[in-house]
């Protein structure tokens, strides 16, 4: 192929493209003749600019890590940044599902995620929490966005219920609690939930260690 064909495309529009069609459609969309034609390119144009179909994924993968390494606190007290943390942590692993499947599958998942770490710790380090207690509350901040995640995932690719939880959590359901059942019922605000949930995590495990279980 011609160089100045070439110069046309770059490295980062080829990765850009790849990672598009992994994020719509699954690794396993992802072939070299299928990446080509949707640039508008000859095969070896792509295989120039990132080598075969293996390496194309390694650089995908890598791109991934690095993106997961750029999440930043923010706030003015601690609860408020470990937050902020876990919202962005939980909004690129939605995300980019099928690319973070990618790095796991290569084994590199605790790499994927020490960015992120790194960042709990100075956070929990600024709260005041040392040893065994800051390696505690970094480990349960992740744990709780990364399953918060997967119930996401779970629920959205589940088939169609049948009953729902509309019909399941009809007035009686709840007891004598009309309004709890009505809440059940309606669909789940994921956001508000996770939000919820990290906020109590958190409060609970920067309480002093008089008033925790």
């Amino acid at each position: 192929m011609a160089s100045g064909a070439r110069s046309t495309l770059t490295r980062e529009a080829v990765l850009d493209a790849a990672a598009e069609l992994v994020r719509r459609h699954g690794p396993d969309a992802l072939t070299m003749r299928g990446l080509a034609a949707g640039l508008g390119t000859a095969v070896t144009s792509i295989y120039w600019h990132v080598g075969g179909r293996e390496a194309l994924l390694d650089a995908l993968v890598e791109r991934t890590v690095a993106d997961l390494g750029e999440i930043r606190a923010t706030g003015r007290t601690p609860e408020q940044r470990v937050l902020s943390v876990a919202r962005s942590l939980r909004r690129r692993l939605r995300e980019h599902p099928h690319l973070v499947a990618l790095v796991h599958e290569r084994g590199l998942t605790e790499r994927m995620f020490l960015p992120a770490q790194q960042v709990l710790v100075r956070e929990a380090h600024a709260a005041g929490l040392r040893g065994v207690r800051a390696a505690e509350f970094v480990r349960a901040v992740q744990f709780q966005v990364v399953g918060h995640v997967l119930v996401e995932r779970n629920r959205e690719r589940a088939p169609a219920q049948n009953p729902g939880e509309e019909e399941l959590w009809r007035a009686g359901s709840a007891g004598d609690d009309a309004a709890l059942a009505r809440a059940l019922a309606r669909p789940v605000d994921t956001e508000r939930l996770f939000v919820t949930a990290v906020r109590a995590l958190v409060g609970s495990l920067l309480a002093p260690s008089s008033r925790r279980l």
